[in-house]
């Protein structure tokens, strides 16, 4: 069973469903919870082949009516979410510098429906005190809209729906350089084996030897999808650490481990639908 998935049934048993009740505006849980995953993804930072860390203190910033319908259950809430990141971080083996924390903050600038995530990487000897504020900006989410349809501001925000900007900056790094890199050692950069990647469609395994693979019912698709519902270059595979699907306008959209995005971060086992077709993203070191 997957992290959002655990985190999602959790939250159904809380307060005899007074969550349920509550979480009928514009901003959902889920939703929140994917964002700090993807906030994780884009602020890691690789020490060594053993170690890669992220931030472990966030604020998610709400308009007026969301943050007044949620501040109520605010302490619940980050707690359950500071959970669901710990158990995202353990699978995907990330590790932290101190206690993860996840607050809830009132935002004027933001319409219903619209959230923002900052993040910031506290040692545990600072994580207590209140220097230190998260890099001003911060990425800002709208809801998951339907299939082809608009945001609940109408359009989405630069880069896409739902899906945050890579940082400025990485995270505060903490003192002395990271284990092995002293003493002119070799870089990180050749410290990892390869990683393979591959997509499974309907049992069959297709391999990712390219920086890039588009999906779609094209024969000009490099992997082409016999389904009336997908486009005819439908969506694309771009391989990096991490790897990411992109929808290329297509009609229907894309569906990525249960949420409609037109970007999202991919990670073994991720599933993405196109039409009525699942195709499953693998990867692997070595």
């Amino acid at each position: 069973m997957g992290v959002l998935k655990r985190f999602e049934q959790r939250l159904e048993g809380l307060v005899n469903g007074t969550f349920a009740k509550v979480f009928k505006s514009e901003v959902q849980p889920v939703e929140i919870a994917g964002a700090l995953q993807r906030e994780c993804d884009n602020n890691a930072t690789i020490w060594n082949r053993d170690r890669t860390v992220v931030p472990n203190d966030f604020i998610v910033e709400l308009s007026t009516p969301d943050f007044e319908r949620l501040s109520p259950y605010s302490g619940q809430l980050g707690d359950e979410l500071s959970g669901m990141v710990r158990d995202y971080a353990k699978q995907q083996r990330y590790s932290f510098m101190g206690p993860i924390k996840v607050h809830l903050e009132k935002a004027d600038d933001l319409d219903t429906g619209l959230y923002r995530v900052r993040s910031r990487t506290l040692a545990s000897s600072t994580s207590q005190t209140p220097g230190g504020a998260p890099a001003p900006g911060g990425h800002a989410y709208p809801p998951a809209p339907p299939q082809g349809g608009p945001t609940a501001a109408g359009r989405p925000p630069q880069g896409g729906y739902g899906y945050p900007q890579p940082p400025a900056s990485p995270p505060p790094m903490p003192p002395g350089p990271p284990p092995g890199t002293h003493g002119g050692g070799p870089s990180l950069a050749g410290a990892g084996s390869a990683t393979r990647r591959w997509i499974e469609i309907n049992g069959n395994r297709h391999q990712i030897s390219r920086s890039t693979l588009v999906l779609g019912r094209s024969t000009e698709a490099d992997v082409r999808i016999d389904d009336p519902g997908v486009s005819r270059r439908h969506c694309e595979i771009r391989t990096g650490s991490p790897s990411t699907v992109q929808d290329l306008g297509s009609t229907n959209g894309i569906v990525v481990d249960g949420q409609h995005t037109t970007r999202a971060t991919l990670r073994d086992g991720s599933r993405i639908v196109v039409g009525n077709t699942t195709i499953i993203y693998r990867q692997a070191e070595g």
